[in-house]
């Protein structure tokens, strides 16, 4: 056995459900799945019902997420057809950052006219938010946003980033200095396009799957240190769900991310501090989150063993990597001094994670 500590590492995209989609997956059981994927704290996004849209959204989400995270937590607040700067002032201790989405996914949050996204980008910037605006931006639409980011200077994160073109347009951005940060996912880093006939629709996700070429890129911006971040983008349905005439967009993904990488590290793909800056440096420096040395994961970078869902604590209990073989098991998780994690267990209660002071 080989450990060594991950310090904190933080996941800033995930879908955690709760709520009115409490049926795929509770507050409880989801920040217990990211304790137990070696996760600290999570940042969720505004797409669950009710939609974290208005101050009295945030609010109510507040009280529910609080009343039941394990881990540690923050939420976006979502961007919706109006901008109003003097909200977004009073809601800043709030949230985590907020979010657009530019291109279709689950919900109905998209906001495909420029004039609107510019809207929030002059409002955002006139309540003088440190938080980054992170975005669903796809294709030719991230120079669109990119426009924005150049007149405004907004900290904007791009999510999900899965084409070549995509990380050209980000790498130009970064050359001028723009102030932009990119993550990445595991399933456009370990899936593609010809992995959809044998998942079927347990490979659906927005943005989708895409080819060899694309998925090269990704991995060549990840050893250059052109992409920040890779993120779960955990957004869990039911089997059913999936399995019917309608399914729906998402893979739960927040118990697969660091033994992926591990993997990615003993195949010498990636090495391990680029692991770390990943996972843990990067995500705290982009969001102003800040922990002492009491808050660590441990981590088995020489455990052999295959994703099963019965070893699963989210709550659908599916993976898109189910009898994949890793390297890497997630054996402690201590936050703030206490042990929250033992490898196999959760050992802190609903409701005893606390919301992340950003910046």
């Amino acid at each position: 056995m080989t450990t060594i500590r991950l310090p904190a590492p933080v996941d800033p995209h995930v879908h955690l459900r709760g709520m009115n989609w409490a049926h795929k997956g509770t507050f409880a059981s989801e920040t217990s799945a990211a304790l137990a994927g070696g996760y600290v704290a999570v940042l969720d996004m505004p797409n669950t019902p009710p939609a974290t849209l208005t101050p009295e959204a945030l609010s109510y989400k507040l009280e529910a997420i609080g009343a039941e995270a394990a881990s540690d937590w923050g939420v976006y607040y979502g961007a919706g057809q109006t901008a109003d700067a003097l909200t977004y002032a009073a809601i800043q201790n709030d949230v985590c950052g907020m979010k657009i989405y530019c291109n279709a996914t689950t919900g109905d949050l998209l906001i495909d006219d420029q004039a609107v996204r510019e809207a929030h980008y002059a409002a955002w910037q006139a309540a003088a938010l440190r938080q980054p605006i992170a975005v669903h931006a796809e294709g030719e639409t991230v120079l669109e946003i990119l426009a924005l980011v150049n007149r405004y200077h907004v900290p904007t994160h791009f999510c999900h980033i899965s084409t070549a073109q995509e990380i050209a347009y980000l790498y130009a951005a970064k050359e001028k200095g723009l102030p932009v940060t990119i993550g990445v996912t595991p399933h456009h880093l370990f899936l593609m396009n010809t992995d959809i006939p044998r998942l079927g629709s347990l490979g659906l996700m927005k943005p989708t799957l895409k080819t060899k070429g694309d998925q090269a890129s990704l991995w060549d911006a990840l050893r250059d240190g052109v992409v920040d971040v890779v993120e779960s983008d955990h957004a869990p349905h039911t089997l059913e769900e999936k399995k019917s005439a309608n399914p729906p967009y998402g893979v739960p993904g927040l118990e697969t991310t660091i033994p992926l990488l591990c993997t990615a590290v003993h195949e010498g793909r990636l090495t391990l501090e680029r692991m770390i800056d990943l996972i843990s440096v990067n995500p705290r420096r982009i969001f102003g989150i800040h922990y002492g040395d009491d808050t660590y994961t441990t981590l088995d970078v020489d455990a052999e063993y295959t994703v099963r869902r019965d070893s699963l604590h989210n709550l659908c209990r599916w993976s898109p990597f189910e009898g994949m073989p890793v390297r890497g098991k997630v054996i402690g998780v201590w936050l703030r001094g206490q042990q929250v994690y033992d490898g196999e267990n959760i050992l802190s209660a609903a409701g005893s994670g606390r919301k992340v002071e950003c910046f």
